[in-house]
């Protein structure tokens, strides 16, 4: 049995989680461009940075509000049509951002594009838990998650690099950002359609002994499957999920609000567009680090509360010492392992739902806590520009976002306390 288990999460893990890593990547790539084209188009629309950063963040609001629809359609259609939906939708928004004439129009673009993705990550969320026994889980999601450390360096290199292709062809650097990033979603729409599986027991990949080992592993859930949409309320109103809501709002605080100001953080420096797209670079591979290793230890040592929790109270420290150290490569430093610090927490806090939560309760479960938690990119990219102009310097900024990853890492602690004990 073991060498059966080792082989069907081996054939899962290689037929599943590149793909979907690369669909992530994409879609991170064109939620964070906005962080690299701000840097010409602010001038170009005639905003301030707390206006620009009002529309940039109107993407959550939409992401927001279309969250849960998005993800119980996926569960009745299927991830191989839903997920298309989503990824043809938000690259020809992205495509559209390039030809921004207006800041209301950039204000309605950045809405739509979070209608667009609505439903993407969660919806991975509640896929992996249909392939892989819990145990599992929090390395699928790390691997998952390593996609979103590759598309911020990706798209720090060439989002630099295009910035610096200012005027060819007649368009500004900012247009090429966003040309450049929304062209591949379009063409991995029907390679998505064509290439993600339907469901374990239709992959021909499996064997009939593997089908029935996962099939046996996946029956036995916390709690017992439930359907239906009274269920889908009673989910949406459990306490235990709305208190997940709000303790998740810091993971996507911290970590957008760092992703979107280090660019203009390391600008500061006195740096080319290109050496910053280059520079910024650095954290994300300490992120991808840090993505691959956290998961695996908290499985080996079956503390899930010390992995999610621990990681957002060293992201909150580091953030401190960012604003504390006066050398500029320490600056740096402390907001490089603050990013590792701040996204290793997640893949090991999306253990915690599905403890109690199974079936159209898990996709609703999934698409509620992630929807109100990105409110937290929100405020990050709404509030956090507003605190800047209104101080002149960055320690507030940094020093709120700290603030918030502390309640999230004492939240964490205190929810885990009322959810079933794994097993």
């Amino acid at each position: 049995m073991a060498d059966i288990e080792r082989a069907t999460i081996r054939r899962i893990g290689w037929r599943l989680m590149p793909l979907l890593g690369l669909l992530y990547l994409v879609a991170y790539i064109d939620r964070q461009n906005i962080s690299y084209a701000k840097l010409q188009m602010v001038d170009a629309l005639g905003l301030s940075e707390a206006a620009f950063g009002l529309g940039a963040s109107l993407f959550f609001i939409g992401y927001f509000l279309f969250e849960v629809p998005s993800n119980i359609l996926l569960h009745r259609m299927g991830a191989h049509i839903w997920f298309t939906r989503i990824i043809a939708s938000w690259g020809v928004v992205t495509l559209l951002l390039a030809f921004t004439p207006s800041a209301p129009v950039f204000y309605l673009l950045r809405f739509l594009l979070g209608v667009a993705e609505a439903g993407f990550f969660p919806g991975v969320l509640y896929v992996l838990t249909l392939w892989f026994p819990a145990r599992y889980r929090a390395r699928a999601v790390g691997l998952f998650m390593l996609a979103s450390a590759v598309a911020n360096a990706v798209g720090g290199a060439i989002g630099g690099w295009l910035l610096d292709q200012d005027g060819a062809l007649g368009l500004a650097g900012w247009q090429w950002v966003f040309l450049a990033t929304g062209l591949p979603a379009v063409l991995l729409a029907p390679v998505a359609f064509f290439l993600l599986p339907r469901a374990p027991e239709s992959a021909r990949w499996l064997t009939s002994e593997q089908k029935r080992w996962l099939a046996d592993e996946l029956a036995a859930p916390a709690v017992a499957p439930t359907t239906g949409h009274g269920d889908i309320r009673a989910t949406l109103r459990d306490g235990r999920v709305l208190l997940l809501c709000l303790v998740y709002i810091g993971f996507p605080l911290g970590a957008y609000g760092l992703s979107y100001w280090l660019p203009t953080i390391v600008r500061g420096f006195g740096v080319s567009n290109t050496a910053n797209g280059l520079l910024n670079i650095i954290p994300w591979t300490l992120v991808a680090i840090a993505l691959w290793g956290v998961p695996r230890h908290a499985a080996r040592y079956r503390n899930p509360i010390g992995h999610a929790a621990g990681p957002a109270l060293l992201g909150a420290v580091l953030l401190i010492s960012s604003v504390l150290v006066d050398h500029v490569a320490l600056r740096f430093a402390c907001l490089s392992l603050a990013a590792a610090a701040i996204f290793s927490g997640q893949p090991v806090f999306w253990t915690l739902p599905p403890r109690f939560l199974t079936g159209a309760r898990a996709a609703a479960g999934f698409a509620a806590i992630n929807s109100v938690g990105n409110l937290g990119g929100f405020i990050a990219q709404a509030i956090v520009p507003t605190l800047r102009d209104w101080v002149g310097s960055d320690t507030a900024p940094m020093l709120f976002l700290a603030a918030c990853l502390t309640a999230t890492g004492l939240g964490v602690i205190l929810v885990e306390r009322r959810l079933p004990r794994p097993d």
